[in-house]
């Protein structure tokens, strides 16, 4: 009887023979990982309300492309990439409900898709498996049907690193590369600084091989997707390590700063944590996390043993690169960062997962089965609670930010019209204005261009608790709405 790791991890190319040639082994080789997306479509639609509002970076990239919503600053940090996901709804359409059902449909595809590459390098219950854990972390529910980068920045990565193995010589060649720059072009487009720390392992490993083709197509694919991040530098802040020494700034000053504890604060639903302080959450719902190394060191500990390393060693040193900027080098927090980690960490968790399940011999496998499967329930547990409470506190922020548009409607800022101050980017875009900064990350304008602004149309500046109105703004009528002063610049 082969070994327990061996069986595990055989099928494909190079492993037992497959079937996939006929229509009834493709469905046994692609129906499970449908059925994994089809499922986590129908969760984000159940968990996630259509109904959310926009948060503060998706009006930045919607705004970008809709014809109803003046387009927001773009700072240094961000990319096209999202605002090109969007653009075949927003462009059209301002309808919050129908872009979130498009991007959770899309999401599924893209999910799909990612676990398709990698079908002749482990079989199908392992990567059912991956797809499932990631598919079920109440962070990727969560910002799948978001208009964000990093879920796609994490289908990227699962794409090129499953191309890439297939494109390794004795397997499918050719064809892979395409995935491989294809993958790689899809995190570039999305955050390029992200796409390079994910890819770094691949361009090391292909220029040790002097594997050309693959180094090209790596090359090649970030290339692609980051061209128009790197065009806009020289066009706008004059040259590339300009504009990346002003991201790094609006970051906080990229710099050794051991994150890890602020990731683990995050995880109890905290959208952004900046800055990270508060109490840690309950060790339940950050036992997961502190598991999920383990498990994948386990998992490329079978994979080593049965002389399969490739397809989880080499995922898992991807998803350690992705993660480090995130964990050391910045000084905040957001869970949706390490989404690419998550989503290449699968890989080694599932094998690990799948050797854990069929380990039991004779009478102790009902107890290793019910212990795994409390397990997994438990899990599952902690993450839908933890996604229904940051759906609803979500909801309900932006829901402010909605009743303060409708009460700066109501006294005169309509568009065309201009914001300043507290939260006026997303309060901007929901009453149809732009926004305008005269300090911080999004500066983009002058006290005395909004003072002129004033003379020709509505101008209002929104302050926050505890904050003061500024100088240019301190003759104008004050208002209070949820919490804020809102002072109205005279009209003409």
């Amino acid at each position: 009887m082969a070994d327990g790791a061996d069986a595990l991890l055989a099928g494909g190319r190079g492993g037992t023979a497959t079937a996939t040639s006929a229509t009834p082994g493709r469905l046994r080789a692609t129906g499970p990982l449908a059925v994994v997306a089809a499922g986590f479509v129908l969760a984000q639609l159940l968990f996630v309300p259509l109904s959310m509002g926009l948060g503060w970076d998706e009006t930045v990239y919607v705004s970008q492309v809709t014809t109803h919503h003046p387009a927001a600053f773009f700072s240094a940090p961000r990319a096209r990439g999202v605002s090109l996901l969007v653009a075949p709804v927003a462009s059209w359409s301002a309808s919050t409900e129908l872009l979130r059902l498009y991007l959770a449909v899309l999401s599924g595809l893209g999910l799909y898709v990612a676990l398709r590459t990698w079908r002749d390098l482990l079989p199908t219950r392992v990567l059912a498996m991956a797809g499932a854990f990631f598919a079920t972390l109440w962070v990727t529910l969560f910002y799948g049907p978001q208009a964000m980068p990093n879920y796609w920045v994490a289908i990227g990565a699962l794409t090129c690193v499953g191309c890439f193995l297939n494109a390794l010589p004795g397997r499918t060649g050719r064809r892979a590369l395409w995935g491989v720059a294809a993958g790689a072009a899809l995190m570039a487009l999305m955050r390029p600084t992200d796409a390079v720390w994910a890819a770094l392992p691949l361009l090391v490993l292909a220029a040790v091989r002097r594997h050309r083709p693959l180094l090209l197509a790596l090359a090649g694919g970030l290339a692609a997707g980051g061209a128009e991040w790197v065009i806009e530098a020289y066009a706008w802040y004059g040259g590339l390590g300009e504009r990346l020494s002003r991201a790094s700034e609006i970051q906080g000053g990229l710099g050794l700063h051991l994150a890890v504890a602020d990731q683990m604060r995050s995880l109890g639903g905290r959208g952004l944590c900046r800055p990270c302080t508060g109490p840690m959450p309950h060790p339940v719902v950050t036992l997961w996390w502190l598991a999920l190394p383990v498990a994948a060191i386990v998992g490329a500990a079978v994979a080593v043993r049965a002389r399969r390393a490739a397809a989880t060693v080499l995922p898992f040193a991807c998803a350690v690169t992705a993660a480090v900027p995130y964990l050391f080098l910045i000084g905040y927090a957001a869970p949706r960062f390490l989404l690419p980690a998550y989503a290449l960490l699968a890989v080694p968790v599932a094998v690990a997962l799948g050797r854990l399940a069929g380990a039991g011999r004779g009478r102790w496998r009902p107890a290793v089965a019910t212990l795994v499967a409390l397990v997994l329930a438990g899990h599952l547990a902690v993450q839908f609670a933890v996604l229904a409470g940051t759906a609803g506190r979500t909801t309900d922020s932006r829901r402010d930010w909605a009743r303060v548009a409708a009460e700066l409607h109501r006294l005169g800022v309509r568009p065309p019209c201009l914001l300043t101050g507290h939260e006026s980017i997303p309060i901007g875009y929901y009453t149809g204005c732009s926004s305008g900064s005269t300090g911080g990350n999004n500066e983009n304008t002058t006290a005395a261009e909004i003072v002129a602004t004033a003379r020709r149309i509505p101008v209002a500046d929104v302050t926050g608790p505890g904050g003061t109105p500024p100088r240019f703004a301190r003759d104008w009528k004050p208002y209070r709405v949820t919490g804020l002063e809102i002072r109205v610049a005279p009209a003409g």
